[in-house]
């Protein structure tokens, strides 16, 4: 009988401890309004114009529609990983205070296994080069840090800091799938060479799982940052969690209720006090459409979960809000698969899209039966296509970078391809830099600047007679 009134006033002391917690978390911080990044008037520097690339004898000549030149602007793709046979997945990218660009990515034997690193490299804009790569945190060394066993690593995601310090947070998983992940947190203070020991945030007084970041993280007016999240544990929606200086969570709004299948959280700043947010949609509803929120309040409050106006097949999106009031997203514009990847512009708001540019394009095979050969000689193509300097490298490098993707695109005996997880950030410069999962086995890079995404406005405007 002792023992019995003795677990349940645990339980009452548990709860009211609980209980406590949550309400601190829904007190709202009065200093709410949006940090806008600093971007510099759009300066146009036209870049001399290039020939194709000669390929050595033997090779099919493809040609190459992203060459810069004087009136078309600068628009550039690069391999930002260079792992070969292994599988990679959900990049980040983050602003160096130099200019050069930071990523970070998952990679390992397959997702979710257990030599699974968070790894990372350098772009500079003006050498047009990825340095090499680096591992930032490993399974291992996350759990001797948690002192807790962690049996996977992904999505890592970063962002600068109000100090002026990277931060870099992670998806761990102790058991379970995906489901059961929580968010672990590494500073760097000398950009991204070196980072503290990861840390665990607490996101919820009980058990403090199922909650997993994926999109780009925000500064708040007062120096606080946003970190959007979302939950997949018996149901799935957003939320948008405010963390501190210290990097302790101090705020939890939820951005939608329960079982509304919103999921990766994207948020466009538009002003100190406007924003959108852009989701992807996980419930049975058809159309397919990804789903967004509003905010004209400084994200104190947040509208009800509305339609898109674009499909979604169930997959990440990414978004940006440019300095002139345009909205640009990168997604699988399609209701089903991720075999097409496209840059999207809205000028009203996020209310309509219409596509600038389709940055993929295998759907036109999905049905078609090609044998190994026709297949992987698409995948030479495609590797070539999307990194200028694979055209000029020994048969050796190319057929190793092609046999890379064999695995993935061949994977069932026939001919897939996956384009995925975009990730979109303006630079200071106002350049627009993306990074996506290339068929699972690399890390695609593509940059432009505004005199490339100015003249495909403008022709697009021109299609259709706007």
């Amino acid at each position: 009988m002792v023992d019995i009134k003795r677990a349940i006033t645990l339980a009452i002391v548990a709860l009211a401890f609980g209980g406590g917690m949550y309400k601190a978390w829904q007190q709202p911080d009065p200093s709410f309004g949006f940090r806008l990044p600093v971007i510099d008037p759009p300066a146009v520097h036209p870049v001399a114009e290039k020939k194709s690339p000669v390929r050595k004898k033997g090779r099919r000549r493809f040609r190459r529609d992203d060459q810069p030149s004087v009136t078309a602007g600068r628009f550039e793709s690069h391999f930002a990983s260079s792992r070969l046979h292994v599988q990679t997945h959900a990049s980040s990218l983050v602003e160096l205070k130099d200019g050069r660009m930071r990523a970070f990515w998952f990679s390992g034997s397959r997702e979710g296994a257990s030599d699974v690193t968070i790894d990372s490299a350098v772009f500079d804009p003006v050498k047009g080069e990825w340095g090499a790569e680096q591992v930032v945190a490993t399974r291992s060394g996350t759990q001797r840090a948690l002192h807790r066993y962690v049996s996977k690593l992904g999505n890592p995601v970063a962002v600068r800091a109000a100090d002026g310090s990277l931060r870099l947070f992670y998806v761990t998983v102790s058991l379970g799938g995906w489901a059961g992940s929580s968010i672990t947190m590494m500073t760097s203070n000398d950009e991204g060479e070196t980072w503290s020991a990861p840390r665990r945030l607490i996101t919820s007084p009980f058990i403090n799982i199922s909650t997993l970041v994926k999109g780009t993280p925000f500064l708040y007016a007062d120096g606080s940052m946003g970190l959007p999240v979302y939950h997949e544990s018996f149901s799935k929606f957003a939320e948008i969690l405010r963390l501190d200086a210290g990097g302790n969570v101090i705020d939890k709004q939820r951005l939608a209720s329960a079982g509304q299948g919103t999921l990766q959280p994207v948020l466009l700043l538009k002003s100190p006090n406007d924003a959108l947010i852009l989701t992807r949609y996980s419930g049975k509803d058809n159309p397919h459409l990804a789903r967004s929120l509003t905010t004209e309040d400084g994200g104190r409050h947040w509208s009800g979960v509305e339609k898109s106006s674009f499909p979604n097949p169930d997959a990440a999106l990414s978004a940006t809000a440019l300095p002139d009031g345009r909205l640009l997203a990168v997604l699988n514009h399609q209701e089903q698969g991720r075999d097409s990847l496209s840059l999207m512009l809205s000028t009203d708001g996020g209310v309509n899209w219409r596509e600038l540019r389709r940055l993929e394009e295998m759907r036109v095979i999905r049905d078609k039966k090609l044998d190994e050969k026709q297949c992987m000689h698409i995948v030479q193509g495609l590797v070539l296509n999307s990194d200028a300097r694979l055209a000029s490298a020994a048969e050796a490098t190319l057929d190793e970078y092609v046999d890379s993707a064999k695995a993935r695109v061949r994977a069932d005996g026939g001919c897939n391809f996956e384009f995925s997880y975009p990730y979109l950030i303006q630079a200071h410069n106002g350049d627009i830099h993306l990074v996506y999962t290339w068929n699972r086995v690399f890390i695609k890079h593509v940059m432009f600047d505004q005199l490339w995404l100015n003249r495909h406005l403008k022709k697009a405007n021109n299609a259709t007679g706007h």
